[in-house]
């Protein structure tokens, strides 16, 4: 259902009917306020999209207010339909209907039960105010670092002083840690006094309002749900923050933002650290190490994604969105812009809140967004890594622009640019740094990508495959090898064969199993395209013998293993089976033989020369036999016992 709001936008019904393969309905003029029953018309026959943005919240309390099936939204007006270029948005209007069209799987949620245990820090001054306004929603504790000169005889709130030493925890699951407590007596007449200082104090709340003016409890604050923080000098903030920590009560649905299989972590291996990005990336702290992998704090998560973004394995994988559905989407926007004769198509990837802000501000007072520039709308932009950029550029994008907000990770994505322009798409990306609307019109209208590829894939699979495919194509025909930034997760493994005495211990430990070792000879076999540049290979060395080298090979012969190391076996003296390395055995034989007390005969020596089967039958023929104890002792007897007894 269209609609060109008063007759202030271009629409292209019969563009959008043939490449997105929906019906249009006439164009309206003011389906929001005097049309609205022919609105309410087509809600009755079933399924509807109505394209208008701004006027959702109407539509759908009509809906529920006729007890109709809620219309599904597409918001052509301001990503499309207000531009200097609307009169060629034609397939980019089509393009974001066929969008709209896709089903989104709901997303893994858990409940948060908040009953309204809140802590406020600050000073008295200001903590003791706030406490009396929260008092009748919340149940308030005000901890207090110096006590006051004269302590409230209010006894709506509780009020403790001490040193707080800790915090964890988010939403309905915080802990406190606190020492030098001093608790309130509130008996005997006059004013309140508190207690003798305790250390080693530990609570539980839902809530913390921070009005301290010291630094945050939390790393990224700010996305640490239950947490609020405020300007003690400034009114409006706490103002601000009371009225948010009086509605958290109650149950409240929280999103699982990320999948995680252990078993695929290369975090560590033999309590020796080897990979570390995820750690490196969260601003949250909401991952810890764990063992050989590592832990998700499920309840700190705020969904920035870029754990999946940076995790070379897999191991971490984002269910916000799935990766299976972000790419749908992407190849949905390409094909129907193509099915309605666009060409060189650019995509702006922006936040939910701020990103959409930015283009509704810049299409109401500004030049809009470009025909050719199609917006995709996510939570968060820290999750479109590397692999993500590329298996845009191989879908069919010319270009990759990623509208920088206040609350992105900047270090994260310009990592994964890094690595995604050193694998081809050099020119291609673009991190868009703008603070005004009109800053980002002109920085998209300004710039012009290559054009589009010629040979375009269908980015399936793994987000390493999908890398991998996308990379082939934005080198075509090569087999160069392009070096990577470090860090990168990708890579060979350079052994130094003159160190290496092929013990195996990097191949025992490799996560991936990118190397290998052969049962049958004495090899040490590596296959590029499954290293993880985890680093645990380099680190359990013992010669330090492995040096790891960041890049990336176009070649299809990173798919096949190849023998880095390997040495003549030794064969037995006696049965002449081979059991070892050659030079292994002979340099411990040279060591050993005739110089250690164990060795000092030409025996025992011999024993250094044989396989384990050989060594056993010697050992046990010898005249030192290890495995003879003489006679076995005759068993006692209860008689025995009892015959002792009478002779004593």
């Amino acid at each position: 259902m269209l609609c060109d709001c008063a007759g202030s936008q271009t629409l292209h019904p019969d563009c959008i009917a043939e490449a997105s393969d929906i019906s249009c309905s006439r164009i309206h003029t003011a389906l929001c306020t005097s049309q609205i029953e022919l609105a309410a018309k087509e809600m009755s026959t079933g399924d509807l999209i109505i394209a208008c943005g701004q006027e959702q919240a109407r539509f759908m309390e009509l809906a529920e207010e006729l007890q109709l099936e809620m219309p599904g939204f597409v918001d052509l007006r301001d990503r499309a339909g207000w531009s200097d270029e609307s009169r060629d948005a034609g397939p980019k209007q089509a393009a974001l209907v066929a969008e709209s069209l896709l089903f989104a799987s709901e997303s893994r949620t858990v409940d948060v039960i908040s009953e309204g245990l809140c802590l406020i820090l600050g000073e008295a001054e200001v903590a003791l105010d706030a406490a009396a306004q929260l008092a009748e929603p919340l149940s308030v504790t005000v901890l207090l670092e110096q006590e006051p000169a004269t302590l409230p005889v209010d006894r709506k709130f509780e009020i403790v002083a001490g040193v707080l030493k800790s915090a964890k925890g988010s939403l309905g699951g915080f802990s406190v840690a606190l020492d030098a407590l001093r608790q309130l007596d509130p008996g005997g007449r006059g004013e309140f006094s508190l207690g003798e200082p305790r250390d080693g104090a530990e609570t539980s709340c839902d809530i913390i309002l921070d009005l301290r003016k010291s630094a945050p409890l939390f790393p990224a604050h700010e996305k640490r749900e239950g947490y609020l923080r405020a300007d003690p000098g400034s009114p409006g903030s706490i103002a601000r923050a009371v009225l948010q920590a009086s509605q958290l009560v109650g149950t409240f649905e929280k999103p699982l933002y990320v999948r995680l299989e252990e078993s695929l972590c290369a975090h560590s291996r033999a309590q020796k650290t080897g990979c570390t990005r995820c750690l490196d990336s969260c601003p949250t702290g909401a991952i810890a190490p764990a063992g050989d992998h590592v832990e998700i704090d499920a309840m700190v998560c705020a969904g920035c994604g870029a754990c999946s973004a940076v995790c070379p394995s897999a191991a971490v994988i984002s269910d916000n969105p799935p990766l299976e559905h972000l790419f749908k989407r992407i190849t949905t926007l390409i094909e129907a812009f193509f099915a309605a004769g666009g060409s060189n198509p650019r995509l702006l990837v922006h936040t939910a809140g701020y990103g959409r802000e930015m283009i509704a501000l810049s299409a109401r007072f500004g030049r809009g967004l470009p025909a050719n520039c199609l917006p995709l709308e996510l939570d968060s932009v820290t999750g479109f890594g590397h692999a993500e950029l590329l298996g845009a550029i191989g879908a069919g994008f010319a270009g990759v622009d990623i509208l920088f907000s206040p609350s992105t990770e900047r270090e994260v994505l310009e990592r994964e640019i890094e690595i995604a322009e050193a694998m081809g798409a050099k020119g291609r990306l673009r991190l868009v740094d703008a603070a005004e609307p009109d800053e980002l019109s002109d920085a998209i209208y300004a710039h012009a990508f290559p054009d589009t590829l010629d040979n375009r894939v269908l980015p399936l699979g793994t987000r390493r495959n999908i890398a991998r495919l996308s990379a082939k194509s934005l080198n075509p025909g090569s087999e160069e090898v392009l070096p990577l930034p470090n860090g990168a997760p990708y890579g060979a493994v350079i052994v130094d064969t003159g160190a290496c005495t092929l013990c195996l211990a990097c191949a025992s430990l490799c996560p991936s199993g990118a190397l290998t070792d052969n049962p049958d000879s004495p090899q040490l076999r590596f296959q590029e395209d499954a290293c993880l540049q985890c680093g645990l290979c380099e680190k359990i060395c013992p010669e330090s013998a492995i040096t790891l080298e960041p890049r990336f090979d176009l070649s299809d012969a990173v798919l096949e293993q190849k023998v880095v190391n390997e040495e003549e076996p030794y064969e037995c003296i006696e049965c002449g089976k081979p059991f070892g390395v050659k030079s292994t055995i002979e340099r411990i034989a040279g060591q050993l033989a005739g110089k250690h007390s164990m060795f000092g005969s030409e025996g025992a020596s011999r024993l250094i020369r044989m396989c384990d089967d050989c060594r056993v039958a010697a050992q046990y023929h010898s005249e030192e036999n290890p495995f003879a104890l003489g006679e076995r002792p005759r068993p006692r007897t209860t008689d025995d016992y009892l015959k002792n007894r009478k002779l004593h």
